[in-house]
């Protein structure tokens, strides 16, 4: 059965949140203040906040940073993720994936889809595992922001999910790095 199981423990992830934008400043960032309510409100904790252009080379210099950061579990960025030429969060966090989260994309997709309809074609919404930290890649309005929380981030980041979830398996990201 899908869901909550009352009988274990709330483990807080930190998680840093990344808006992606060459038009935002951090008082009218809509969607990153979202973000940082929803998972504040759901007990993680924020553990870091930055606002970078829609340049491929800062992107992953903010990404980089947290990922060697053992303070930091997981990455939330915000906009970038769309067709035009300036959109290039996406190939940003693909070239530092060491895994890709293929599925979140399609969950994403079916969930914007109920939402939105077939505009729901237009995002690229990402996720995958680099460093041992969760990077995902949300579009930049407040709407697919809370949709991706609300239907898949806050079920995935919370350790009493069943039947599983991505927290369960923070420690075993790396793994591969121990074998000979």
């Amino acid at each position: 059965m899908t869901g909550i199981d009352q009988g274990l423990d709330f483990i807080p992830v930190r998680i840093a949140v990344l808006t992606v934008s060459d038009s935002r400043a951090p008082e009218e960032d809509r969607s990153g203040d979202l973000l940082v309510s929803r998972l504040t409100a759901a007990g993680h904790r924020l553990a870091g906040r930055a606002l970078v252009r829609d340049e491929k080379a800062a992107i992953q210099a903010r990404l980089r940073a947290w990922i060697a950061d053992p303070e930091v579990d997981a990455v939330i960025s915000t906009g970038g993720t769309g067709l035009t030429g300036r959109d290039v969060t996406v190939e940003a966090h693909e070239e530092l994936y060491e895994k890709a989260i293929n599925a979140f994309s399609t969950v994403f997709a079916m969930l914007s889809y109920e939402k939105i309809g077939t505009s729901a074609i237009q995002s690229r919404a990402c996720a995958g595992v680099a460093g041992g930290t969760y990077l995902f890649a949300l579009p930049g309005s407040p709407g697919a922001c809370r949709d991706a929380w609300d239907g898949i981030l806050a079920a995935q980041l919370d350790y009493r999910h069943r039947p599983c979830n991505f927290v369960e398996i923070m420690p075993r990201l790396e793994e591969h790095r121990r074998r000979k």
